[in-house]
């Protein structure tokens, strides 16, 4: 044991030697994981039949496990053997949780002293203002994950345990939870993912609490956690917790709210007559079917109905769903629900005349809403790049190529079908995107959240208007 922990010392000290910055610690964490799980997923015992698996399509496993994404070339449930979905059940927990999360376990559990420079990576990783409590901050966002996964497990339990068995049954119960929790999108099911549960409540409103759980972020838990303690011990009126959320979380929870009752009314009505989709359903099963979309749709990949079916209505607004995501600092991926919306906000405040962006009663500074500028367009750079690429060596229909592009940067795993038939060029050029979503919304933050100044960076130039609009 002795030996195992100097080990990891070592390799730890070897690493901070080569002075990787942030950025690069953040987008190599999330790259090695990847290769490694590639590698675990050729070996013949990861395999259903004992043959050793393409290195494309292990790569492109591993990768929309870490990306929890949920694209998939080969049927997961056919495909693997019990050890490969051990391995794809890991990869999906580590990148949900994320690796500066499990690198501050790692480092305690060796016995390491969290220096400043981890502190500071953890700030920067989940945006946050101070550098007090990350440590504490770390653990409670692992003690949560669990508490909240296992929650779902016991749930899923009352349904798959009488189904499949007791230890099939519990496997597929943590299994299916940590999927739903980490918005992986991930199932064991068959080729049509929720298809069959329809209209099963239990699994219908423990999948949907489980995405919006991990979706909401981290930080907003603890807000609101704060404010509930605030409100319980009497410090504060009921009605003055809104007022004390900070604004981050009440733009998240806002947002969050917004994104899933709007667009759930939206599919109600688009697809009330689709017989391929709600047509055939009852009004209950309608109205559950039409929120699961909603939610699914905001990064999380699971589906109750045939995305390939539903009406150019649907798709468009599933498209939007998708690259908006969920909110920062959680388990979701896309642009980020608070981005959006602040964007949003900077248009109208424009419009109505005013200097500064406001919300909620606060002015948002100037370089907030630029590094938000920056993270939409630079992800809309990507989409359209990508897109093109894709049609260049696939040659596929032109909405399933948008969609699997969207979906893959939006780390979503919704998919109109095509991403099995692509070809090598095709899932590498997925396996980028859904790498790129993953990390591009951090690293993007990272990149132009710091301003770094250089020695011209002070100078004061002309100021020329240019014509716009």
């Amino acid at each position: 044991m002795y030996t195992k922990v100097s080990d990891m010392k070592k390799l730890l000290a070897l690493l901070e030697k080569l002075k990787f910055t942030k950025t690069q610690m953040i987008a190599l964490g999330f790259l090695c994981p990847i290769l490694v799980g590639a590698l675990l997923l050729m070996l013949p015992i990861s395999s259903a039949d004992g043959t050793v698996t393409p290195f494309i399509d292990s790569l492109f496993m591993s990768a929309t496990s870490v990306c929890v994404t949920g694209l998939v070339t080969v049927p997961v449930y056919l495909h693997w053997s019990l050890f490969g979905k051990v391995v794809i059940l890991i990869l999906i927990q580590l990148g949900g949780l994320g690796v500066v999360a499990i690198m501050t376990m790692l480092l305690i559990a060796i016995g390491k002293r969290i220096t400043l420079k981890e502190r500071m990576l953890i700030q920067e990783a989940y945006n946050l203002d101070t550098l007090a409590g990350m440590v504490k901050m770390i653990i409670r966002i692992v003690k949560g994950t669990f508490i909240v996964e296992t929650a779902g497990a016991v749930c899923f339990a009352f349904v798959f345990v009488p189904q499949y068995g007791f230890l099939r049954g519990v496997f597929y119960s943590v299994f299916h939870s940590v999927s739903a929790f980490c918005n992986a999108g991930i199932d064991l099911i068959g080729t049509d993912s929720f298809v069959p549960y329809v209209s099963n409540p239990i699994v219908n409103l423990t999948t949907m609490f489980l995405i919006v759980s991990g979706g909401i972020g981290f930080t907003v838990w603890w807000d609101l956690i704060r404010v509930g303690k605030d409100a319980k011990t009497g410090e504060i009126a009921p009605r003055q917790m809104w007022s004390r959320l900070m604004l981050h979380s009440k733009l998240a929870v806002s947002v969050t709210l917004l994104l899933i009752f709007v667009p759930a009314v939206l599919y109600f009505i688009f697809e009330y007559h689709n017989p391929e989709t709600l047509g055939e359903l009852g009004t209950g099963s309608k109205l559950m079917a039409s929120l699961f979309q909603s939610v699914t749709t905001r990064t999380a990949g699971f589906c109750t109905i045939p995305q390939g079916e539903l009406k150019d209505s649907s798709t468009l607004l599933t498209l939007v769903l998708m690259f908006v995501g969920g909110s920062p600092a959680g388990t979701a991926g896309g642009v980020k629900t608070t981005t959006v919306a602040m964007i949003l906000m900077s248009v109208m405040c424009f419009v109505k005349g005013k200097r500064d962006t406001e919300m909620f009663g606060r002015r948002v500074p100037a370089d907030n809403v630029r590094t938000g500028l920056a993270v939409l367009t630079i992800s809309l750079l990507v989409v359209f790049t990508n897109i093109m690429l894709l049609l260049l060596t696939d040659g596929a229909e032109f909405r399933d190529t948008i969609f699997e592009v969207v979906t893959a940067i939006g780390t979503v795993g919704l998919s109109r079908g095509l991403t099995p038939d692509l070809t090598f060029w095709g899932k590498l050029i997925i396996i980028v995107t859904m790498y790129i979503g993953r990390i591009g919304p951090i690293t993007m933050v990272l990149a132009f959240g710091v301003r770094r100044q250089t020695k011209g960076d002070n100078r004061e130039l002309p100021e020329k208007r240019i014509l716009v609009g």
